[in-house]
């Protein structure tokens, strides 16, 4: 029973055998139910039909003695009731089905024993009782209850009988329990035989229908734990095929888009081993050159080359710090030192630093604060940081004559900060990849001119770690006036940061 489909066929499979068990069986006593009700019905129906010649018969002969070879003879041999057992003289009710012949006892006797009729009642599943005025039974077409005494309450469901306004007796009609060979049994017998077959090949269709759906529900299953095994082996290129819409497909789907990026982080996992690796490896190269070469005297030893292997080593040194950083901020271990400032305060000190480098390459960096900006609660060194890369970033793709600008709001319960630049901007292929750690959208660009390619991941990473988020937008300059911008950043930061004033 560890198997899946196992169980679910097993579980059907009961489904179905109760279900057929309880529907038979409530069909059956229902048929049952109704069929006793319908011959209730009709016995009450042939007794009302037979009350007013039984009356007859008793104001005829004064009695009802003889009355129960008559009561067991068919409906249309009663239309012609003689007068009594000792009695010669003509019917004078009408000859019934016998014509203008008149029938003795000994003749209704003799004609119902030749003819089979004697037991038309039960073969009716129908039983007559007649009782006399006190309520002892004269006559019983099943023999049963004869000279036996009923109680008022059974009378009540009967047809009294009068003669001349006075009771003289009473008929009932009882449905019977269907025996062998009789119309009512046969009837229940075929009723009971077709709902348990239709039940039966009910079940058997449902089970096969089970097994095509089940197989269906666990394949896909199945599929997934095959591909699940390999993926845990290193083989990330496994896929399910997805053959539907439903909750199974949609698993597929999810476990296509897992592997998806179970492939992809292995990806980046390489290529950061390989781009940490070359990163350290030049500054580091660097040093051991230039060591080796005053270990051999082929440079000299003075101030100016260590400065260079200074500027190497800090070089190194920052690149490590950025490294840690960032594994940090991903890691969600990254510790916020958050104070109150001023969206102004805190732009001043991320444009300050970088004053010289913008008049050196004549750029004009510009801020643009709305006046109803709110204080706010954030880690003011790691903000800087995030606004610094951006504005060097900015700095070094915007051309000279070109411009820098910062601009803040707070609107819709959110704080903006946008650093937007009139540079070269960024190609479309390049913006889904461009916070990526170690991604270059210049290949060509150096360590040197180009960054260490973190720079951006760690804007994303510190941005997020405030609860905000990060995105880029490259139009370059769509109008023939040359307005617009390059490249615009622009972070969000939600209004929980704010304090009130």
């Amino acid at each position: 029973m560890r198997s899946l489909w196992i169980k679910l066929v097993s579980a059907f499979a009961g489904i179905i055998l109760i279900g057929v068990v309880v529907n038979s069986l409530l069909i059956n006593q229902v048929t049952q139910s109704q069929f006793s009700q319908y011959v209730s019905e009709t016995g009450l129906a042939w007794a009302t039909r037979l009350a007013p010649t039984l009356a007859s018969y008793y104001a005829q002969n004064g009695s009802w003695q003889g009355v129960d070879r008559y009561l067991s003879a068919p409906l249309t041999m009663m239309s012609g009731i003689p007068n009594g057992p000792n009695s010669a003289q003509p019917n004078r009710m009408g000859s019934g089905m016998m014509g203008n012949n008149e029938m003795s006892n000994g003749g209704m006797q003799d004609w119902m024993g030749s003819s089979g009729m004697g037991d038309m009642w039960g073969t009716m599943d129908i039983r007559l009782i007649l009782t006399d005025n006190q309520g002892k039974v004269v006559a019983d077409t099943a023999q049963i209850d004869v000279n036996h005494q009923l109680s008022p309450v059974d009378l009540q469901a009967g047809i009294p009988l009068q003669v001349n306004s006075q009771p003289v007796g009473t008929l009932l009609a009882v449905s019977t329990i269907p025996v062998n060979r009789s119309i009512g049994s046969d009837f229940l017998n075929a009723v009971k035989q077709s709902t348990w077959i239709s039940g039966l090949i009910t079940g058997v269709l449902g089970l096969l229908l089970g097994f095509f759906l089940f197989r269906q529900i666990v394949a896909p299953i199945q599929a997934v734990t095959g591909a699940a095994s390999k993926i845990a082996a290193g083989q990330l290129h496994q896929r399910i095929q997805v053959k539907s819409n439903d909750e199974v497909g949609t698993m597929a789907r999810t476990f296509n888009q897992m592997a998806d990026s179970l492939e992809h982080d292995q990806k980046l996992r390489r290529n950061m081993i390989a781009d940490i690796a070359h990163e350290l490896n030049t500054p580091i190269t660097v040093l051991q050159a230039n060591l080796e070469a005053m270990v051999d005297g082929v440079l000299p030893m003075n101030k100016d080359e260590v400065v260079s292997l200074r500027d190497e080593t800090a070089l190194l040194a920052r690149l490590v710090a950025d490294l840690r950083l960032l594994s940090l901020a991903e890691a969600g271990q990254l510790k916020l030192e958050k104070t109150t400032i001023s969206i102004p305060e805190l732009f001043q000190r991320a444009v300050e630093p970088l004053k010289m480098q913008a008049e050196e390459h004549r750029i004009n960096v510009s801020v643009n604060t709305s006046k109803d900006l709110p204080l706010v609660s954030i880690d003011p060194d790691r903000m800087s940081m995030v606004l610094r890369n951006l504005i060097s970033n900015a700095l070094r793709y915007t051309p000279p004559n070109g411009r820098i600008d910062l601009h803040a709001e707070h609107k819709d319960g959110t704080i903006t900060l946008q650093v937007s630049d009139s540079g070269s901007g960024i190609q479309a292929k390049d913006i889904p990849n461009i916070f990526d750690r170690f991604y270059r959208a210049d290949k060509s660009r150096s360590r040197n001119s180009g960054g260490s390619g973190i720079g951006l991941a760690i804007v994303k990473q510190l941005v997020e770690a405030h609860h905000g988020n990060v995105r880029v937008d490259s139009p370059i300059y769509s109008t023939p006036e040359g307005t617009g911008y390059g490249t615009c950043f622009t972070i969000k930061l939600p209004l929980a940061l704010e304090i009130p004033g």
